[in-house]
């Protein structure tokens, strides 16, 4: 692994992204930027004004659920 790439659990999956990257960079690179959705951080759900400051460690594990409209 070089020394600014880390990797995560995305979804369940190895990832591997930039050192430092935070929850909105992973949004921005998975192309979510805009959409109704949730993120969970190791169990814990990231309010959306968190997502920027919210950086990402190595080994983390993060849920991206779509939010899913109706009655």
């Amino acid at each position: 692994m070089a020394a600014n790439s880390m990797h995560i659990q995305l979804n369940g999956e190895p990832y591997e992204l930039p050192a430092g990257e935070s929850v909105a960079d992973l949004l921005v690179r998975l192309d979510l930027t805009g959409r109704r959705l949730a993120v969970e951080l190791n169990r814990d759900i990231v309010p959306r004004s968190a997502h920027a400051t919210t950086e990402l460690s190595e080994g983390d594990h993060v849920e991206v659920v779509h939010a899913i409209g109706g009655g």
